[in-house]
């Protein structure tokens, strides 16, 4: 709760700047004092779990002990379990990374993590809770990863249903989580056109939050990201804040985009490095789906396997 007595700090210091002096919000990486490890992940629960497995230490060490992105998806009870995680992060004054994925159609394109709210006034009520259980507590919110993105293999329906609940989710972050940086899902660098992602994301409602996310899931160097967030900003007509997902991005793109061999963690999570921040968003070791190098274990399920091969790089 330290973030408090920050944020009396900083409106005591405004009070005495003069009329003339624009006053700037603090961001929530000013109201906290580094990442949030969450000692529930998925591979530190495994490394937890296994202590007498070869690879558990070394999973824990490289995997379990960094700042990794919770993902939320269909809860009844949402509010609440979105309130304990960020409140669990509050408590120790660090700064939790959540992302939202429970938009109907989600997953379009790759089908492998389907499913998500089974109808537009359920996500309605779901982004809501979400929104709300954040309230004051300072957070960064990635909004649902590929969906606009995705938009190629929707109807056209579908398209028009998904960018208004994506700007309802902008708007209830916007009204309930004042203390929130979040970003819009805006794909990769080899996906959609930066020009076309550009227009998803105004029509999406990406100037009622931070600023908009790349690379989530993917593989593309930071570099190549950075670039293309770049691009995207070009057209905008406006800079936007951006993050990239360096979580599997240090050997760059490989074969494909599910579970492909040869991949390596990236730079660990930090503020800067040529966006707002760097982030583990996606869980380094959990399957993109029964495919690639883990053909077996679906889709959001931890594999040990893969999670020593993104830290040897093979």
């Amino acid at each position: 709760m330290r973030w408090i007595a920050r944020s009396t700090v900083a409106v005591c210091a405004v009070l005495l700047l003069s009329p003339a002096t624009p006053a700037t919000a603090a961001s929530p990486m000013d109201l906290t004092s580094g990442f949030y490890v969450n000692p529930n992940s998925a591979p530190a629960t495994w490394a937890r779990n296994n202590p007498s497995d070869s690879r558990s230490a070394r999973i824990q060490s490289s995997i379990g002990s960094r700042p990794i992105a919770r993902w939320f998806g269909n809860d009844a009870a949402i509010g609440s379990t979105v309130a304990n995680y960020a409140g669990a992060a509050d408590g120790q004054d660090k700064l939790p990374v959540l992302v939202a994925y429970n938009i109907p159609n989600r997953d379009a394109c790759g089908g492998h993590s389907g499913g998500g709210a089974g109808s537009a006034s359920a996500y309605r009520t779901w982004i809501s809770s979400f929104a709300a259980g954040i309230g004051t507590k300072p957070a960064v919110v990635i909004i649902e990863p590929d969906a606009l993105a995705a938009y190629d293999c929707l109807t056209a329906a579908q398209r028009t249903e998904m960018a208004g609940l994506l700007e309802y989710a902008t708007e209830q972050l916007k009204a309930k989580a004042p203390n929130t940086y979040a970003y819009l899902d805006g794909g990769n660098a080899g996906w959609v056109s930066p020009s076309t992602i550009a227009y998803r994301l105004n029509e999406a409602g990406v100037r009622n939050v931070r600023g908009f996310s790349v690379n989530v899931s993917n593989y593309y160097t930071t570099s190549q990201s950075t670039s293309y967030a770049g691009q995207v900003n070009g057209f905008l007509g406006y800079q936007a804040g951006f993050v990239v997902d360096t979580s599997r991005n240090g050997n760059g793109r490989g074969d494909g985009w599910c579970n492909p061999p040869g991949r390596r963690l990236g730079v660990a999570p930090q503020i800067g490095g040529g966006a707002d921040l760097l982030l583990w968003v996606k869980t380094p070791g959990v399957s993109d789906g029964p495919c690639g190098i883990a053909p077996t274990t679906p889709a959001g399920t931890f594999n040990p396997d893969l999670a020593i091969r993104l830290i040897d790089g093979v």
